[in-house]
């Protein structure tokens, strides 16, 4: 089962909607002690950075105590961004560090927010793409970007190169929408769910 967080960061009617094309059984806890025997985790959102605040100390201790136990985790858009120590967006709340690096705004000399299709740059193999191929068009829109590191697996330029893919271990982000991104989209929210039902899931804490 995998557990869909809810903050406030968004409607999330359309990932639950793409979450049961691929055949992913979830549901959305209502309390941070619901998330201990999950075999997946989903931290979506869209908005500000800010959003992430209402995941308080609580919430935050049981979503890195899932990552220790080898469960996989996907932040998508906004919850990408939180799998990183920060933001620009919102200097005084922190991310959960997974990942190394800071969220930066997309430079003003392209049309901000970045909304729309852009194509994928895949730079080095990954579980989360492996039925998608390089070139692929996906739906973006997000004001703050997470810089292009060693946990990237895909990158998009716009007004310069950011990460649209991450994944290290067990944790995966997407900073596109894939439940808006239709068939591409569902690919790759079909290869997290395998992803948690699979026996064989590498321990990391980043």
């Amino acid at each position: 089962m995998i557990a869909l967080i809810d903050y406030g960061a968004g409607n999330l009617t359309s990932v639950r909607k793409a979450l049961s094309a691929v055949g992913a059984d979830y549901f959305t806890p209502a309390a941070p002690e619901e998330i201990g025997d999950v075999s997946g985790l989903i931290v979506p959102g869209v908005g500000h950075f800010g959003a992430t605040r209402a995941l308080t100390a609580a919430w935050r201790t049981a979503i890195l105590g899932v990552v220790d136990r080898s469960v996989p985790l996907l932040g998508i858009c906004l919850g990408m961004q939180y799998l990183f120590e920060g933001s620009d967006e919102a200097q005084d709340a922190s991310g959960l560090g997974l990942l190394p690096g800071r969220c930066e705004r997309i430079p003003s000399k392209v049309k901000v927010p970045h909304v729309g299709w852009n194509d994928l740059e895949v730079v080095r193999p990954s579980r989360l793409l492996r039925d998608v191929t390089g070139g692929v068009m996906t739906y973006f829109t997000h004001s703050y970007a997470a810089p292009v590191t060693d946990a990237t697996v895909a990158s998009t330029t716009y007004g310069s190169s950011f990460a649209a893919v991450v994944e290290r271990g067990n944790v995966f982000g997407v900073q596109f929408h894939p439940e808006k991104s239709s068939q591409a989209g569902l690919s790759i929210l079909r290869s997290f769910v395998q992803i948690t039902r699979s026996p064989d899931r590498p321990i990391t804490r980043c």
